[in-house]
């Protein structure tokens, strides 16, 4: 009888600790939940303690004709949406820098995610009405055995969407992205700047909100 009352107080205590775990978690969640999903890149600069300036030191008489051109090349490059190598349906590689020249809406995805599913209609509408003007790049995560191109390709037949799907199969995109949860998406402008991001869902408002900081109807 010993033995089992011990049991049954094990488990209570156990049971106690799983709720004042998730009541925990429920009150931290409530206090840190951000008011929009949508963060510009200032205010992940601002976040991370860096200056939002873009101003670049002047350079010494001397030498400015050649580190004046060299610091502007290298501060163009640097302000571009980091590159990446992804798959398309055809199986050719295809980078991200290859899409600069319109707005990019990039979504990192999975079939096996809840929140990706809960986002695609909304994905899809908005391919539908900017398709033409914005480039929606899907990317895929695949890993050849959660994921894989034939699940992701076959999920979004089935559910009849037509966004153009790509297939992070290096993960490289994940990497450079630095992409912890899914679903993650990026609003780049049509000259290759960040302007803003999310972790997480987006809804049908948020998503709009994202790609009018990137596109303007003439």
């Amino acid at each position: 009888m010993k033995k089992y009352a011990k049991l049954i107080a094990a488990a209570a205590a156990l049971a106690l600790l799983i709720i004042g775990a998730q009541i925990l978690y429920s009150n931290l969640s409530e206090k840190y939940r951000p008011d929009s999903p949508l963060q510009t890149a200032q205010d992940a600069q601002l976040e991370a303690g860096e200056s939002v300036d873009s101003k670049q030191p002047v350079p010494d008489a001397d030498n400015a004709g050649t580190e004046q051109s060299e610091t502007a090349g290298q501060a163009e490059d640097s302000a571009l949406a980091p590159d990446f190598s992804m798959i398309d349906q055809s199986g050719q590689s295809r980078n991200l820098h290859g899409f600069i020249g319109k707005p990019i809406v990039l979504n990192f995805w999975a079939s096996w995610c809840g929140p990706c599913k809960m986002e695609l209609p909304d994905f899809q509408s908005a391919y539908e009405k900017y398709g033409g003007e914005v480039e929606f790049l899907m990317v895929n995560m695949m890993d050849g055995m959660r994921e894989t191109k034939e699940k992701a390709s076959e999920f979004m037949a089935t559910e009849g969407y037509t966004l153009p799907i790509y297939f992070d199969a290096l993960q490289s995109g994940a990497y450079t992205y630095s992409v912890y949860s899914l679903p993650t998406t990026y609003f780049i402008s049509a000259d290759g700047k960040i302007v803003a991001g999310a972790e997480g869902m987006l809804d049908g408002e948020s998503l709009e909100k994202g790609i009018s900081m990137i596109y303007e109807k003439e």
